[in-house]
């Protein structure tokens, strides 16, 4: 895939009247699967909006290398997607075709098969005609998988893409996610499940504001990094055998 590192420099972000993400610099490296975790209110989401251009920074800055803003393929949290708008599945999917075809032909163009393809490709076939409103929550991130599919960007960024996805889709999205990375794209995400986290990406960054640590996802699942991150006062074994205490501490 065409791309290279997205490279932070003493980054810093402000939400509302308050600091968000503090002097954050490092890279995320093309091609690798990176986790963002930490509690809530660590920045995370505010990092990824920033990356894609949708939050200034206060000071700092963020390289693309030879990237371009229409590169990147951007999943926002459900919550933060109005389903009342009226257009069909199909019509939503074709957006994803935009850096081809702009953004008035990308619903009209010829690209239905291709949107076919990506419906099935994310375990929706013959959905293209059916209204987002007619969608349980797991099929409404299904179709948003499948515009990001069609989009082919070389980096995708996700907001906590599993949120409120039943275990079966949460498990369809995932095989998604790891074919993306084993084509070579950068595959950036929110997640909430360490475990999930562990068992799948290379690489993660554990935010408290600013970043407790970022690296190969092994030398940053500590259990001093999980204290100070996520104020879990447990060794990492002991955490990932507790699912309790992994939805509970990372919610």
């Amino acid at each position: 895939m065409v791309g290279d590192d997205v490279k932070l420099c003493n980054v810093s972000i402000d939400y509302g009247q308050q600091s968000a993400v503090r002097t954050l610099s490092g890279e995320l490296a093309r091609g690798a699967l990176t986790a963002i975790v930490g509690a809530n209110g660590a920045g995370k989401s505010s990092l990824l909006k920033a990356i894609v251009g949708l939050v200034p920074l206060q000071c700092g800055s963020i390289e693309l290398g030879d990237l371009k803003r229409s590169d990147l393929a951007y999943l926002p949290q459900q919550s933060a997607l109005d389903r009342s708008f009226p257009l069909c599945v199909g019509d939503v999917v074709a957006l994803g075709d935009w850096r081809r075809s702009g953004w008035a032909r990308a619903v009209l163009s010829p690209v239905r098969g291709r949107v076919e393809a990506a419906l099935e490709a994310v375990g929706l076939p013959g959905f293209a005609g059916r209204t987002m409103e007619e969608l349980s929550v797991g099929q409404f991130q299904r179709v948003l998988f499948a515009r990001m599919w069609l989009q082919d960007a070389p980096v995708l960024l996700l907001d906590e893409p599993f949120a409120a996805v039943d275990e079966a889709t949460t498990r369809a999205l995932l095989s998604i996610m790891l074919a993306w990375g084993r084509q070579g794209r950068t595959v950036i995400a929110v997640l909430h499940d360490l475990r999930q986290v562990r068992d799948n990406f290379t690489h993660a960054l554990m935010l408290a504001g600013e970043a407790v640590a970022w690296g190969p996802t092994p030398e940053v699942f500590t259990s001093a990094n999980l204290e100070l991150a996520l104020g879990i006062p447990l060794g990492l074994r002991g955490l990932l055998r507790d699912e309790s205490v992994v939805a509970r501490s990372a919610a």
